[in-house]
């Protein structure tokens, strides 16, 4: 097993960073100095008001700060001095949750969501995109035509496309859809007679291949594990892999992140991070968590765990526990409020693995000390974790985090705090689907409690919010927005108990990020000594209303002491 730099973290440093170098390291002047009539610091548990001052970066770290008028002794003449003005300074956003080679992916491939992501709010707009899509990319015959986004949710028909709908655009190529969730795909007959799945063909374990009405012939919808065999074909239409993974770092820099993460991991999407880091243009870091779905055996001896290289380290493994919430196969311990297509009034969704062998994996995982992050969506999933975290009794610094989390009940966050477990909120979908998961899966009381921030704030416990990305766009200001207002977009508010404070949202998205990735000493607050990763925002968000945050506007970012945006 190769050295875990996690074995000997100390609990509880959370509470508040540590200043690694004293103001008197700074020796020699400044490479820059950034004032502002505005610094968020975010170092504090409780909310502290902004002030004027000034930040000297030298190298990669915050060197010194304090009141504009002392700059001069740090200044020479190579010195970059930018005065902010009321424009104000917090520390840079770190992405809890996404995917970055995916992400790098979705730009090269058709863009089939709904507004206000992409132009698609029916089945024939969908179809028109895709023939728009192939038309101009010259696809060959008989090579793939990929798309992602889809939301059955959002189209007028309220339905996935199926084989007959994608066979109206090409019987030539084989189509493949990702939904939105990443959780289905639906497919053309070409592409089901690519994957081999006939009427003959049972549900995988973990998944399920739709059928249509009254006969075993799949309709071209499938589920989890059975889009498997299709997901390899997610890059053929990338013709240039690295530089689709700089446009998404410059994508989310744009976003005000500073640091961000592959929370599901290949070994393909790791050698291409390890490409883009060794031409130097990793932006900023990069945490990738490969997936241990097949056990420690397989990951143990492959990686360095917890060192970063060139802006890339390997955090820990990622596990799948269940599905989609908005997909309908998130595993639930009450049956959805209007269960999908083919399902009775009794369907809960399903695990993607059952009890012990969740037990196995966690602790393993555990008894090696490398750090998980478990995708549990439905709450008999987030059982499924807790139980086995619980089982395996670690006593070490562990914080494994769960993923998404969206329909954790309050007796299952008292227990995540015992256990010192993370949870992940993916609030952005209060926005995007909270209509949908209130009068469609789950019904307006479980509904209302989707990523139940407040219920976690309220009992002390660091915790995240995330954009999934490519799922929803790395948008930071639209997830602060969300985590504080809980919108849906017909604009009812779900769940007003559960809103944040604009100081708690960035807070989870700032030094609880870091904290989630063992991190918390060097990045997540303004502070000497600390990783100089800054955002500037047009105004202070602490003193706007939370309704009016989306007027907020990232003005800059930078990681390592270096502007990364504007570039």
């Amino acid at each position: 097993m190769k050295r875990n730099i996690f074995a000997n973290f100390l609990p509880g440093l959370w509470l508040g960073a540590v200043a690694l170098y004293p103001a008197a390291a700074l020796a020699e002047v400044a490479d820059r100095i950034l004032l502002s009539n505005h610094v968020v610091t975010l170092s504090s548990l409780k909310p502290a008001p902004a002030r004027p001052m000034a930040v000297a970066i030298k190298g990669d770290r915050i060197a010194w700060m304090g009141p504009k008028e002392q700059i001069a002794q740090f200044t020479g003449d190579d010195t970059e001095v930018i005065d902010l003005g009321d424009q104000a300074l917090l520390p840079g956003f770190v992405d809890a949750h996404g995917h970055l080679p995916f992400a790098a992916l979705a730009t090269t491939i058709a863009n089939v969501a709904s507004p206000p992501v992409g132009p698609v709010e029916t089945i024939e707009d969908l179809q028109n995109t895709l023939r728009a899509y192939a038309a101009e990319r010259d696809i060959p015959k008989g090579e793939w035509i990929v798309g992602m986004g889809y939301d059955d949710s959002l189209l007028a028909e309220q339905r996935h496309p199926n084989r007959d709908e994608l066979d109206a655009v090409s019987i030539e190529h084989p189509i493949m859809l990702l939904h939105v969730s990443g959780h289905l795909t639906a497919t053309n007959s070409r592409g089901l007679a690519r994957a081999g799945y006939s009427s003959e063909t049972p549900d995988p374990p973990g998944g399920h291949i739709r059928r249509r009405p009254g006969s075993a012939e799949p309709n071209g919808v499938l589920e989890e594990t059975a889009t498997y065999p299709l997901r390899g074909n997610l890059n053929a239409a990338n013709k240039d892999p690295i530089g689709a993974v700089v446009a998404a770092l410059q994508e989310y820099a744009s976003h005000g992140i500073t640091s961000t993460q592959d929370g599901a991991s290949s070994a393909e999407a790791i050698a291409l991070m390890r490409q883009v880091a060794e031409q130097g243009q990793l932006i900023m870091d990069v945490v990738a968590y490969p997936v241990g779905m097949g056990g420690i055996e397989t990951v143990s001896s492959q990686y360095e765990w917890g060192e970063y290289d060139k802006g890339l380290k390997v955090g820990g493994v990622k596990l799948m526990l269940d599905g989609s919430p908005q997909g309908k196969t998130a595993y639930l311990s009450k049956p959805y409020h209007v269960p999908p297509h083919g399902k009775d009034g009794h369907y809960r969704g399903y695990p993607n693995i059952q009890q012990p062998r969740v037990d196995e994996l966690v602790a393993s995982y555990l008894d090696q000390r490398i750090p998980m992050l478990a995708h549990a969506n439905g709450d008999a999933a987030a059982q499924m974790l807790i139980d086995a975290v619980a089982a395996a009794d670690p006593e070490h610094d562990h914080r494994t985090v769960m993923i998404h989390a969206q329909t954790l009940r309050e007796d299952q966050i008292t227990r995540m705090k015992g256990l010192a477990m993370v949870p992940s909120y993916f609030s952005a979908h209060t926005f995007y689907w909270g209509d949908w998961h209130r009068d469609s899966v789950l019904g307006e009381e479980r509904g209302s409690r989707i990523s139940p921030t407040a219920s976690t704030q309220q009992r002390g416990m660091p915790f995240t919010v995330h954009n999934d990305a490519p799922v929803v766009p790395p948008d930071m200001i639209r997830l602060l927005w969300a985590t504080t207002n809980r919108k849906t977009r017909s604009g009812k508010v779900l769940g007003p108990e559960q809103r944040l404070s604009i100081y708690d949202a960035l807070r989870a998205m700032t030094i609880y990020g870091a904290y989630q990735n063992f991190e918390e000493n060097d990045k997540g607050t303004i502070e000497t000594g600390k990783r100089a990763d800054l955002v500037v925002l047009s105004e202070n968000p602490l003193t706007m209303d939370a309704a009016d945050l989306m007027d907020l506007k990232v003005v800059a970012t930078y990681a390592r002491g270096q502007q990364i945006y504007p570039h």
